[in-house]
């Protein structure tokens, strides 16, 4: 089986982690930025985290020749500071022609306030403006379907983006839909105790189909597992799903969506 990890904080996990995903079929893993378990106190802390997600992260990963893919943002849950969070964004463009870089992500909202809602669009405004694909980070449970539509309503009223240019991630049963019906990308995370497991996962796709979906891990420092996507396939076999299905949705659909970036290469 071969797939992609379209979502793994591999900044947080050890090297043998990058051993066992190549072990596992994986042919590509791509890395948002996003909030590290601490606040960072300066601009120049993100600076230096851009600098390992676009330099020395893409060469660990090279020793077990696994390409490293990532996205740029300040994540929300460190967008509170509304200048903070500008003198960060300033930093962005600067990293944008690396050769890694698929776009602007994981942007999008935590806990729904206002100040995160103008980062959120002052993103937009941002990979509108160079021509970058988004990845959106929906809030947790309590705040999910709320934030899911306050996202849905701030891509919308900017005429420039294209929906199938952006992928929204962490979505579940309640908010799939609404998604897909608006013409977006949709992400399912697999988490041991949060987020979706590998048979809620498999009853979303069966009720919805795999048309502009994709799965991953988003391992990072907290209860997370990198080989969810290989756990799922199991969990797919078992319902019947054939290798070819399995290729088309693991591997081939996050093809299509990050493909539209022409640094997106991998090995057929």
């Amino acid at each position: 089986m071969r797939y992609i990890e379209p979502h793994a904080h591999m900044v947080s996990r050890v090297t043998d982690d990058y051993e066992r995903l190549v072990l596992a079929g994986c042919r590509a893993v791509c890395e948002p930025a996003f909030w590290a378990g601490f606040d960072r106190s300066s601009p120049q802390g993100f600076y230096d985290y851009y600098l390992q997600l676009t330099e020395y992260e893409p060469r660990r990963a090279a020793k077990y020749h696994l390409p490293h893919f990532c996205w740029l943002c300040i994540n929300p849950k460190e967008a509170e500071d509304v200048g903070f969070a500008r003198e960060v964004m300033a930093l962005i463009p600067e990293f944008l022609p690396k050769d890694n870089v698929l776009g602007i992500g994981e942007i999008g909202l935590n806990k729904n306030t206002r100040s995160e809602l103008r980062i959120l669009e002052e993103h937009i405004d941002l990979a509108a403006q160079h021509d970058q694909l988004i990845l959106v980070h929906t809030p947790h449970l309590e705040d999910k379907l709320k934030g899911t539509r306050l996202i849905l309503s701030a891509l919308q009223s900017d005429s420039r983006i294209k929906p199938e240019r952006v992928i929204i991630d962490h979505v579940e049963e309640h908010t799939v839909r609404e998604v897909l019906d608006a013409g977006f990308w949709a992400g399912i995370t697999l988490y041991p105790v949060s987020k979706c497991t590998p048979a809620r996962a498999a009853d979303i796709l069966e009720m919805h189909g795999r048309e502009r979906l994709w799965v991953n891990s988003a391992c990072d420092w907290g209860p997370s597992d990198p080989l969810a996507v290989p756990k799922l396939a199991m969990e797919l076999r078992a319902r019947g799903f054939s290798e070819a299905e399995l290729d088309d949705f693991l591997f081939k659909n996050p093809c299509r969506f990050l493909s539209q970036c022409d640094k997106f290469n991998v090995t057929e």
